[in-house]
């Protein structure tokens, strides 16, 4: 039996004791609950806990047969890993990072910058070739969130966004980032951030962000969205329409001489006043030839960044905003972002360019593409 760390009652009838384990079986094939106070009270509910595994097992709930790749760890929701497929190639006339042939995903010039709080505005020349590279980036999200549906795996919208990526001519930013597997990032109910692609196919009542990067004549444009899958709850879709807004307003603030703190508090205002949490592992960036750099811009109010917006600074905003607690924790893939207590996360996101007057949002909706609020 497995230790389990948030409090629960122990589920067997008529027992009401602080849960201290969690049925493995259940953890195998991805169930929900499951939790007891003992061995003994375990014992005692399993003629009629094992109907259970069955009808999961009947339904195909769960994850593929005999996959645990961690063995032992203890997930803070209902989500579980599939296999991950191998990392797919790029044709070699691409122009592509220089993470993208390193071993272990280094981004070397990256890492020369790392940090440094200088804000670099961009040229008139270099405004254009990121405008070009977040309007290609638009076009792929669009072609991958046309797949999400019920049934259909994270692992096929992957392919859907690499092959748009390659159609266009574009290297995926996400593909061998650090060794990030694949090229995207689609992040399901409790996940945060950085979920990996893989075999689940999406359930009716899902919330999954799908996170694209395209990296176009050396520079990188970064948007990514929530989206429904099926019938989801109200719950969901207020958290989903809450995490937009927060975003919206943030945008609206974005103008030469606006302190890169203060986007946190507006985000954390309009978060907290509909019942929700903003996270605060994971913030927006400044992004042009390099995937990340300066500004860093925290979504959550009282942080300590630095830096004043001017004309030609380019930079994501990309709220996350969760159900319960803000706190997080990370799978053993390193990469997976989920909530400590396993509710529900939301995240959107643009990349700006802050001009004499305001901003661009660099990677807009196109027209006449539908919107996740015309479903609300």
């Amino acid at each position: 039996m497995a230790s389990v760390e948030n409090s629960r009652v122990c589920d067997t009838n008529g027992c009401d004791k602080e849960a201290k384990m969690q049925c493995p079986t259940c953890i195998k094939l991805g169930i929900e609950g499951s939790f007891f106070c003992s061995q003994e009270c375990f014992k005692e509910f399993w003629g009629e806990h094992k109907k259970v595994h069955k009808k999961a097992k009947k339904q195909g709930a769960g994850e593929p047969a005999n996959y645990n790749p961690w063995p032992g760890y203890i997930f803070t929701g209902s989500l579980r890993p599939y296999a991950v497929s191998p990392k797919r190639p790029v044709p070699d006339h691409i122009r592509r990072p220089d993470y993208a042939n390193h071993p272990e995903g280094f981004p070397l010039t990256e890492q020369k910058q790392k940090g440094s709080t200088y804000i670099r505005p961009l040229d008139d020349q270099e405004q254009e070739d990121l405008r070009v590279a977040c309007k290609l980036g638009r076009e792929v999200l669009d072609e991958a969130v046309k797949a999400v549906g019920v049934g259909v795996t994270t692992e096929e919208i992957d392919r859907i966004a690499h092959e748009a990526c390659v159609d266009r001519d574009c290297y995926p930013s996400p593909l061998n980032y650090y060794t990030f597997p694949k090229s995207c990032c689609t992040s399901v109910n409790e996940v945060i951030c950085h979920g990996i692609p893989d075999g689940r196919p999406l359930q009716d009542g899902d919330i999954c962000n799908i996170d694209v990067t395209t990296y176009f004549r050396g520079f990188h444009g970064d948007l990514n969205e929530t989206l429904f899958v099926g019938n989801v709850s109200e719950a969901s879709k207020k958290l989903v329409k809450v995490t937009y807004e927060c975003l919206d307003n943030a945008i609206k603030m974005v103008h030469p001489g606006v302190r890169y703190r203060d986007i946190g508090n507006e985000i954390q205002k309009h978060a907290q006043s509909n019942g929700f949490s903003v996270v605060r592992s994971y913030c927006g960036h400044g992004i042009n030839q390099l995937f990340h750099t300066a500004p860093n811009v925290p979504h959550y109010a009282k942080n300590k960044a630095v830096g004043v917006m001017k004309p030609g600074h380019t930079f994501t905003i990309e709220p996350m905003i969760n159900e319960g607690v803000w706190r997080d924790k990370t799978w053993p893939d390193n990469w997976t972002s989920v909530t400590e207590d396993g509710k529900r996360s939301a995240q959107f996101e643009q990349t700006l360019l802050v001009t004499e007057s305001g901003c661009d949002i660099l990677t807009k909706r196109l027209d006449g593409q539908p919107h996740f609020m015309d479903s609300l």
